[in-house]
């Protein structure tokens, strides 16, 4: 049981984020706010009116918008775990990802000692071509201070295409602030974290979740590796929570072959909506691994789904979330908005993927931790299946609904507590923050060294290690030298590429000494 309760923490909310925030946002009719708006009963009205009469006559002042809110809240959680209520303060941000890019000075960043510290700047963003660095501090916006009792809000740093601000910033080991200018402009949200030749022969690509912009940025990774000579191609969608239907659909009809169906969707009339491929794929190849874990959902499951009822590829790794919801996203008329289920989806063999949610949303949310104490990270025979729920593929491979996609090739997890626990940090940022006082502080040494001879010669510390394995334990994880010191290392370092060089490093790095690629190679040969 103490094994299950720290692990719990780990997990919960990165399915809370798949659930409430990337679901699949979708390209269905826009029913607008006429539409919400259009149908007032005697329930409706009484709840209005006792928001009014609150408002009015309440003994103390109330803010009548936070009940609106919570009351939203409420109603949309009674409904399934995917449909959310999105306040107007946070549909920016989540447009943004879904969009796949937004308009500010372009940096990856958090607040520490109030104080903003930069992990990164984006990748030919406004910031990385102003020069601003992992490390870097900025501590004034105009002349305005961003620390401090005095500090205005780090929304000063969002503003209109083609704006300028001055940041004020504090490099490592410096004693002066200086000054540069940064022009504000559009910024890119990538989806694909990377794209590299992993043989001669084998391309990888990494892709972290599905906005608009994916299938544009898929599309020039798969010419690339071709060009380097890729003959297949290896698609990690592992920790991938889902996004955009349509990009979905997009990538799986670069490896399906004209008018194979992609996946059906069914709203509440039992209309049926049906997605084919088209003549449109550049690799419709049998070449095709789709990697996949118990964090890949929604729009991920689609693409997996629909290669695996074609027949198409292998699928390679653990059982996936099991999110076969359809959600729009619909305008309240205050800025704020709902995201609401309107259909189900089914793979092309008719499979519904999703998990019951009959016994409430905290119920289906820790539906991994039952998937961590029955054994079935570990071993494929726990497993368990609905044989009523059973499907056949055109070639005759059996597969399953009703909680996920199950692999064609199993790939345990980590046998060990800790080992698992070190996989989930190496691959969520967990020691960003970690890394980043390192490298403003003693390791700031770090930010003149090439990238040759960081791959090369560089070696994580002993102290390093240990002070890291003091981080860690602020997060009820225990772990001691020498058992785990690769993975720590693999962990700070991969962390560090990424601060100092780019994503793809860190992958690239991360991957060496994985499990599932060594099965991918495996496999590939």
């Amino acid at each position: 049981m103490k094994k299950s309760y720290l692990y719990y923490p780990l997990f919960l909310g990165i399915f809370f984020a798949i659930g409430i925030w990337l679901g699949s946002a979708l390209n269905s009719n826009n029913l607008g706010d006429n539409y919400i708006a259009s149908s007032s009963t005697a329930k409706k009205r009484k709840l209005n009116r006792l928001i009014d009469l609150i408002d009015q006559r309440y003994v103390d002042k109330i803010d009548t918008d936070s009940i609106v809110d919570v009351t939203v809240n409420e109603i949309m959680q009674n409904l399934d775990p995917h449909s959310v209520y999105i306040p107007s303060d946070q549909t920016e941000d989540v447009e943004n990802s879904m969009r796949g890019d937004f308009v500010g000075i372009g940096i990856r960043f958090f607040v520490n000692q109030d104080s903003i510290s930069v992990l990164r700047s984006i990748e030919d963003g406004p910031s990385d071509k102003a020069g601003i660095k992992g490390g870097d501090k900025i501590l004034y916006a105009d002349g305005k201070p961003l620390f401090g009792e005095n500090a205005v809000s780090t929304n000063v740093l969002k503003g209109e295409e083609g704006s300028r601000i001055v940041l004020g910033v504090l490099r490592p080991g410096d004693d002066t602030v200086i000054n540069i200018p940064v022009t504000r402009g559009n910024v890119a949200i990538k989806s694909i974290d990377a794209a590299y030749m992993l043989t001669r022969s084998l391309g990888y690509i990494k892709i972290n979740r599905f906005a608009e912009t994916t299938d544009a940025e898929f599309e020039q990774a798969i010419k690339d590796l071709k060009k380097a000579g890729a003959t297949q191609i290896a698609l990690d969608l592992r920790d991938n929570p889902g996004g955009v239907l349509s990009a979905a659909v997009h990538i799986a009809d670069e490896f399906l072959e004209d008018d194979k169906l992609i996946l059906f969707q069914k709203d509440r009339d039992q209309k049926r909506k049906d997605s084919y491929a088209t003549d449109y794929g550049s690799y419709e190849s049998s070449d095709v691994f789709i990697l996949i874990n118990e964090n890949s959902a929604s729009a991920s499951e689609v693409v997996a789904g629909a290669l695996q009822d074609n027949d198409t590829g292998t699928i390679i790794g653990r059982r996936s979330f099991g999110k076969g919801l359809v959600q729009q996203e619909i305008k309240l008329g205050d800025g704020s908005s709902v995201r609401l289920t309107i259909a189900r989806y089914y793979t092309p063999t008719g499979r519904s993927i999703q998990r019951p949610y009959e016994n409430g949303n905290e119920d289906y949310f820790k539906e991994y931790i039952d998937r961590y104490n029955n054994g079935e990270l570990l071993d494929e025979s726990n497993i368990e299946v609905n044989d009523s729920l059973r499907k056949v593929t055109p070639g005759g491979k059996v597969v399953y609904g009703g909680g996920g996609i199950i692999p064609d090739v199993f790939v345990a997890s980590p046998d060990d507590y800790i080992l698992q626990t070190l996989d989930y940090f190496g691959r969520t940022g967990f020691a960003d923050q970690f890394v980043n006082k390192y490298l403003q502080e003693e390791g700031r040494f770090m930010r003149n060294i090439s990238q040759e001879e960081f791959i090369n010669n560089y070696k994580v510390s002993e102290k390093l290690m240990g002070d890291f394995i003091i981080y860690a334990k602020l997060y009820n994880t225990s772990m001691k030298l020498p058992g785990y010191r690769d993975e720590i290392s693999s962990i700070i370092k991969s962390s560090m590429a990424e601060q100092l060089f780019t994503t793809e490093l860190k992958i690239k790095l991360l991957n060496q000494d994985d499990i599932m690629i060594e099965k991918l190679l495996e496999l590939s040969n």
